[in-house]
């Protein structure tokens, strides 16, 4: 009888095992906890993402708007969901596009003193790869993330119709502005949003 019990246990547990194994993660989550809030788990014998005494990070809620990605224009993944809980701008600019090349001089000298608190993110569209590149050296716009959309899928998505146009996004996931900017306005837009 013990054997026979050992055996049966033995097939419950190889089944289980191998259930989790072919097992999607989307498929075992519960329906109620979507995908963008499940906390981080560490993998095994790797220390704790938090001390054992502290209360665990609140996850942070993607907003729709924020549910993109893609690749950056070096080849990069991007993926705006990690830019949640923050001030996001999104540029949407062309390489033959004038207005924004007056603009972009504006964009890569404010840029690195708001990344960490308003990240601004350029949508690359309307142009050839190559243009695309050359323009992100000249106005030494390499730094900050620029999201190629030769295919258009998200200017279609924000409903952009013209370069160069900002979306601002506030940090509950809400379009607070679209539109064009000069260098004054954006800044001061960026620099209140960041306070």
């Amino acid at each position: 009888m013990t054997r026979r019990f050992t055996g049966v246990l033995t097939a419950a547990l190889l089944a289980a095992v191998l259930a989790g194994c072919g097992a999607d993660a989307e498929a075992t989550r519960s329906p109620d906890v979507p995908a963008a809030t499940t906390p981080p788990v560490s993998a095994p014998g790797s220390p704790p993402t938090s001390a054992p005494d502290s209360p665990p990070a609140s996850p942070v809620s993607v907003p729709e708007t924020l549910r993109f990605a893609g690749k950056t224009l070096d080849g990069a993944a991007f993926d705006a969901a990690t830019l949640a809980g923050r001030p996001v701008v999104l540029w949407f600019w062309a390489p033959w596009c004038a207005s924004c090349a007056s603009q972009a001089w504006t964009i890569a000298e404010i840029e690195p003193g708001f990344r960490e608190t308003v990240p601004i993110v350029g949508i690359a569209g309307l142009g050839e790869r190559k243009a695309m590149t050359d323009f992100v050296t000249e106005f030494e716009l390499g730094p900050m993330p620029q999201v190629e959309d030769r295919a258009g899928e998200l200017w279609r998505r924000f409903e952009v119709v013209e370069q160069s146009t900002f979306v601002i996004i506030d940090r509950d996931g809400r379009v607070i502005y679209q539109g064009w900017l000069d260098g004054e306005d954006l800044t001061r837009r960026v620099t209140a949003l960041a306070g």
